[in-house]
């Protein structure tokens, strides 16, 4: 499952903050149900190949943040959130995702029109279960 983490050396983004959005991405998508167990520091950094320090500071960012939850000598797991908060932690995903790919299209000089075009064929090739979204063009 840490495989979905989507950890990418090569990535600017920081390890530890790759790591923190792959668990909150597990736990917004319910792959991580609420008190379930998540690897230790130690297990999760030799599966990824990192240091466990690396880990151990998204794993506590992620606790701070509400989603994770260390109960001593049992372990850490994920923490009881409401649907609001789930909610919200997707939306700041989503955001922070199209931030990225927003910048990447700027990059190449696309247009808005472009850039929003070239999603809608994506998500339409990959979640055919999808209603289709209906654009007004004024």
């Amino acid at each position: 499952m840490y495989g979905l983490l989507g950890i990418d050396p090569s990535d600017a983004v920081p390890i530890w903050r790759q790591i923190q959005t792959g668990m909150r991405r597990l736990v917004v998508s319910g792959s991580l149900v609420p008190g379930a167990a998540v690897s230790s520091v130690r297990e999760l950094s030799k599966e990824l190949r990192v240091n466990p320090a690396t880990v151990a500071k998204a794993y506590q960012r992620l606790a701070e943040d509400g989603l994770l939850m260390v109960r001593r000598g049992e372990g850490t797991f994920v923490a009881e959130r409401t649907s609001a908060a789930i909610s919200a932690d997707r939306g700041q995903l989503i955001q922070e995702e199209a931030r990225r790919y927003m910048e990447a299209a700027m990059a190449v000089n696309a247009r808005q029109d472009e850039a929003v075009e070239a999603l809608l064929v994506v998500w339409k090739d990959t979640e055919p279960e999808h209603t289709e979204v209906s654009h007004d063009t004024h």
